[in-house]
């Protein structure tokens, strides 16, 4: 299965496209098909890995590029143990103030340290991989950056890929990358907060809410809203028996806690 179905539309749309920040005109990517893989061994016995396209790189590293055409087609393994205060965002199309505030509202890896402890998930893979948050050629994605990215999660032994976009081009991105993930045998979800753009791309499995770019994962300094996100969506990744797209419940849960004046 082509993770860019009718690639060859698409890069003559590319190739007419003005470049211009504000994605006018830009030829969003439209799958029909999704690749799946059903996931094999429960949570608390899978290795989960985390990939972020926040932009995010170790102080001292050089900066995603985001000002070429093509898009900044690395990608970096960045340690479990790195903290927050040792990481930089290059951010485009995104606010990155909530990230830079709390990296777990779009790169949770303290929540999932704590699912770790926990026994929720047998393990957190010991590195995650950043990509840039601006990558506007999809086809790239699909013929480099996404095949890379499989490979790395193999080598690492992965049993599952939990991804979150951070900005509307992101959702693209990622999407075309757990596609590619899937289609190498291992399982993906989704986080998202653009459902239509994620319902274009056709990643495998999607878990959407009505949150905020820049801070996909749940908001800054909420941990209970945060924990609750990846808890469903986690969770899903067992339940789903075919490609998908489900609401979270999570804006419900939270509305009713502001009622009662918890938050």
């Amino acid at each position: 299965m082509e993770l860019i179905e009718n690639s060859g539309v698409f890069a003559g749309r590319f190739s007419r496209w003005n470049a211009n920040d504000s994605l006018s005109g830009y030829p969003w990517v439209e799958n029909i098909h999704a690749p799946f893989t059903p996931v094999r061994r429960a949570l608390p016995m899978l290795n989960l890995a985390v990939i972020s396209s926040a932009g995010a790189y170790i102080n001292g590293m050089d900066p995603f590029d985001i000002t070429s055409r093509d898009g900044d087609l690395r990608y970096i393994e960045i340690p479990v143990e790195v903290e927050a205060e040792d990481l930089s965002y290059s951010a485009k199309g995104y606010d990155p103030k909530a990230v830079e505030e709390d990296r777990n509202s779009q790169i949770p890896i303290d929540r999932l340290l704590e699912y770790q402890s926990n026994s929720v998930i047998g393990a957190l893979n010991s590195v995650w991989w950043s990509i840039s948050s601006h990558i506007p050629n999809a086809a790239r994605v699909a013929d480099e950056l996404a095949p890379a990215i499989a490979e790395r999660l193999h080598r690492y032994e992965v049993q599952a890929a939990l991804l979150i976009p951070a900005s509307r081009l992101c959702h693209q991105t990622l999407g075309i990358i757990a596609r590619g993930i899937e289609q190498s045998g291992i399982p993906t979800m989704t986080i998202a907060v653009d459902p239509k753009l994620t319902d274009m791309v056709r990643p495998p499995r999607t878990a959407y809410y009505n949150g905020e770019l820049g801070s996909v994962a749940g908001k800054p300094n909420f941990r209970e809203y945060q924990l609750r996100i990846l808890d469903e969506a986690l969770r899903w990744t067992e339940t789903f028996d075919q490609p998908g797209s489900r609401k979270l419940a999570v804006d419900l849960e939270t509305s009713v806690e502001a009622a009662r004046g918890e938050r």
